[in-house]
């Protein structure tokens, strides 16, 4: 099931082997700090460790993959923006969620209840220092001119209307918001509101803007191919550029690692990139490097980027007892056409992009670091899902291991090399809330078309034709060969299982 790129020496095997699962790892005097590094619609075939045939150039990635376990069959736990970052800090699905399909706008209140356990929250309780630096895109409870908020009611969905808000005029944005990266437990936070194409456009640093939004941006229609840039027009505070919040971000969470180097408490970075999502936005020593046209430009960029934030962890003498995930949030926004006009699949050779049901939209880079305790430059074939941190974040440092994320599995026996996972049945949710659910070598799609960006994203079944997807993973991981009506039996077993664990 693991194959050791490196061949590990019997020495090294023997010393994994002293860990087990079933208990933590760590003491409380060595507990590890904690970063997740979240890139924004990165697709897996941009980096060149995962893919050769990739035409851009990721040195950095590549090295932490060298460095570390890398998943080759890793989900997101949905194909958009909101629901998987509420998956990766909740460990749940967010279909169980307020928010059925979709994602949320720049004005949409928290999604993430005030009484629900997070990763922040935990590692709090364990004595962590907790920080979010990045594009949080989860809901902010914005407070309004009469003194009221912005929010949802708990346990029910939200409407469209309060996705869409769109009353800015009556936001006090110069009063403290409730709930946000926060609310959802972290001490400091340094964020983006939603995507980068989405307004307002400003930041919020510690729930409060860190200036007043009174300028306009008439968007960005430059949306011609992987060429160009967009976002929507919007209120925007004066000094905010959209080029300069990547290296923004970064500059944040390098100073907050600096400060980290003679911390008496362990920390957990969340550092939830903006890019490479649109505006495709390098900056200008960036431009014009790579052979895939301004998206190109800015994965390389994203890849500079990351590579500073590591950097910054070895020169404290904080990456050895620093525990590493690298992974993107889904897969790449990358059309047919964008894959013709430059000879570069973003998303490998599966089928599809960010948003769809298919492999395109949902399989991600996944890499894991923590010198010492992972064996360097070795791989894991295990079928994953980004929930799973929570659970293995929990079993770094817990003992004994309480079950509190619902859709959440340890993914220790994997890393430290001790067996396979034996982990349920991984559940895809496309952005229009179409079902897939993986169980082994076989994948099953609640219905027809891509649920997503794709072209058709639904198709109506025809008389005596097929009413879903079955595909063999093994034989065809390009999923072409439909085998729905000839595996009827194959399609009841997953169909059941799907709604079993809906229910």
């Amino acid at each position: 099931m693991r194959k050791n790129l490196l061949l590990v020496t019997q020495v090294a095997a023997s010393v994994l082997l002293f860990f087990s699962c079933s208990q933590p790892v760590t003491t409380q005097k060595s507990l590890p700090n904690i970063v997740i590094i979240l890139a924004d619609d990165l697709g897996y075939g941009d980096i060149k460790a995962l893919n050769p045939d990739s035409k851009l150039e990721t040195p950095q990635i590549d090295n932490l993959i060298s460095e570390g376990v890398q998943f080759s069959d890793a989900h997101s736990n949905s194909s958009v923006c909101t629901p998987t970052r509420y998956g990766i800090l909740t460990g749940e699905y967010c279909w169980r969620s307020r928010i059925k399909k979709g994602v949320l706008l720049g004005y949409s209140p928290s999604l993430i209840e005030a009484d629900k356990l997070t990763i922040p929250k935990f590692l709090k309780n364990k004595g962590y220092q907790t920080a979010c630096i990045g594009k949080w895109h989860l809901g902010i409870d914005w407070k309004l001119k009469d003194g009221s908020y912005i929010s949802g009611e708990p346990g029910k969905d939200f409407s469209q209307e309060l996705i869409g808000f769109k009353d800015h005029e009556k936001i006090d944005f110069m009063s403290e918001a409730k709930g946000g990266a926060k609310g959802a437990g972290f001490d400091y936070s340094f964020i983006l509101p939603a995507s980068l194409d989405f307004q307002p456009y400003l930041y919020l640093e510690n729930n409060l803007c860190a200036e007043e939004p009174t300028a306009q941006t008439e968007g960005n229609d430059l949306n011609t191919g992987a060429t160009g840039a967009f976002w929507r027009p919007g209120i925007k505070s004066p000094s905010f550029e959209f080029d300069q919040v990547l290296p923004t971000f970064t500059d944040k969470a390098v100073n907050y690692i600096n400060k980290q180097k003679d911390g008496k408490e362990p920390f957990f970075l969340y550092f939830p990139m903006n890019a490479p999502h649109t505006p495709w936005m390098p900056t200008d020593e960036f431009k014009g490097k790579s052979n895939v046209g301004q998206y190109g430009d800015y994965v390389q960029m994203v890849d500079y980027e990351v590579g500073k934030v590591l950097q910054a962890l070895k020169e404290n003498g904080l990456d050895e007892n620093t525990l590493v995930f690298f992974t993107s949030d889904n897969g790449a926004y990358w059309k047919p056409k964008f894959i013709e006009e430059f000879s570069h699949r973003s998303n490998g050779y599966r089928r599809g992009m960010k948003a769809d049901i298919h492999e395109g939209g949902h399989r991600i880079p996944f890499v894991v670091k923590w010198p010492g305790n992972i064996a360097a430059g070795t791989h894991s074939d295990e079928t994953i899902c980004l929930t799973d941190i929570f659970a293995t974040i929990q079993a770094v440092i817990e003992e004994p291991v309480k079950q509190e994320a619902v859709d959440s599995y340890s993914l220790l026996p994997a890393i430290l090399n001790q067996g396979e996972l034996n982990r349920p049945p991984v559940i895809h949710h496309s952005s229009q809330g179409m079902f897939a659910i993986r169980k082994g070598e076989w994948k099953y799609v609640e219905g027809l078309g891509s649920g997503g960006f794709t072209p058709p994203a639904r198709i109506e079944p025809e008389e005596n034709g097929p009413t879903g997807q079955l595909y063999n993973m093994k034989s065809d991981s390009v999923e072409q060969n439909n085998l729905f009506l000839e595996n009827q039996e194959k399609v009841t077993d997953l169909k059941n299982e799907l709604d079993s664990i809906r229910e």
